[in-house]
């Protein structure tokens, strides 16, 4: 026997059907990407490093001391002659040909637990962070390896401003994109891919110099062939998450240097929304390349602005690294991970490549 519905209930549930319908129709229209295509370009990015306003939570024993310190307690002025062959070159050799033998000097590494970053190995393990927010098994070792630099912690943070601020700011070679396409939904949607470009043009912003989304961006298909990688991933509540790939990042700094930051097994995490992107790109770092990268970007005058060491921050770096082991068992990569923002642009790609027959001779080559 069917149930009794009064008449009056009956019209009521089906204006509430009725009402409710269209509303769906409407979420689900508003967090649809039109053309399955959405791009973004980064405007913000800097290595992951917590934070407390004294430290004390994350270098209880202080911030580090930098080359001038480190120079007068290997030179002390003590009436000893010296040159400058014994002296200040030799730190350059050391500095451009590291090696992880003791120093006279203590390194401090973060000692904290708290973390940025992500779980890469799936892990929980007893030198992992855990997030400001309770995701326990982050690997960051970069981060504490450079988390009690004053370039990288301290109140005026010179480095991170130079990035974050100044050279994606003032250096389109620094312009990186993502696009992501066969998107159906922004807020859920199983599979997607993820496609990374440099590109070719300056950030779109206002009068005051805030990022603007909107703006166009022709992918620099020619010579940033070498930063075009691709990633799978889903969009789950709003948050794209990938699987593992190789990301490479373009990096210009102040004096027309030119290099990349890598992060090998790479994984993004980003909230989206329309306009803007934010989040985390986490993966292993080769420790060379990015020593190499920090040295060519900032000459041993300008490291010392944040304190830095490089002989002692290559030991730390040897020391911590975590990943791909090369044949003698020593890793040669270190967690790490990227604190990261994007605007929304469009991407315009190139029609077909350069046809080689058709571009200018190099006379100098003949």
């Amino acid at each position: 026997m069917k149930p009794y519905i009064p008449f009056t209930l009956a019209v009521l549930m089906l204006g509430v059907a009725s009402a409710s319908a269209p509303a769906a129709a409407q979420t689900n229209k508003a967090s649809a990407v039109p053309g399955r295509t959405i791009g973004y370009v980064m405007t913000h990015r800097k290595w992951a490093v917590y934070t407390t306003p004294d430290l004390k939570q994350v270098c209880p024993r202080g911030i580090n001391d930098g080359q001038r310190e480190h120079f007068k307690i290997l030179y002390p002025d003590d009436g000893t002659v010296r040159t400058v062959v014994d002296t200040q070159l030799k730190w350059e050799g050391e500095t451009w040909h590291p090696s992880v033998s003791p120093e006279p000097y203590p390194f401090r590494e973060v000692e904290g637990k708290t973390g940025i970053g992500l779980n890469l190995d799936g892990k929980v393990g007893p030198k992992d962070f855990t997030s400001p927010d309770g995701e326990k098994g982050i690997d960051n070792q970069l981060y504490r390896a450079i988390g009690c630099l004053a370039g990288y912690n301290s109140p005026d943070q010179p480095y991170v401003a130079f990035y974050e601020e100044d050279a994606m700011r003032r250096h389109s070679f620094n312009t990186m994109l993502i696009e992501i396409t066969e998107v159906d939904d922004l807020v859920n949607d199983d599979e997607v891919i993820v496609t990374t470009y440099r590109g070719l043009d300056k950030v779109l912003s206002d009068a005051t110099g805030k990022y603007m989304a909107g703006g166009t961006q022709r992918v620099d298909s020619r010579w940033g062939k070498e930063l075009i990688n691709t990633f799978k991933g889903r969009i789950k509540d709003g948050i794209l998450e990938t699987d593992p790939g190789t990301f490479r990042a373009p990096l210009s700094i102040a004096f027309g240097d030119t290099g990349v930051h890598e992060l090998k097994d790479a994984r993004f995490r980003l909230k989206l929304t329309p306009t803007h992107a934010e989040g985390l790109v986490g993966g292993y770092a080769p420790v060379w390349q990015w020593y190499l990268q920090l040295n060519t970007g900032w000459a041993t005058h300008h490291l010392n602005y944040g304190r830095i060491s490089a002989p002692s921050l290559w030991r730390a770096l040897m020391r911590l690294a975590d990943g791909h082991p090369d044949a003698d068992g020593q890793n040669t990569s270190i967690s790490a991970a990227m604190e990261v923002r994007f605007s929304q642009v469009f991407v315009v790609h190139p029609d077909a490549q350069p046809n080689p027959a058709t571009q200018p001779k190099n006379i100098a080559a003949h």
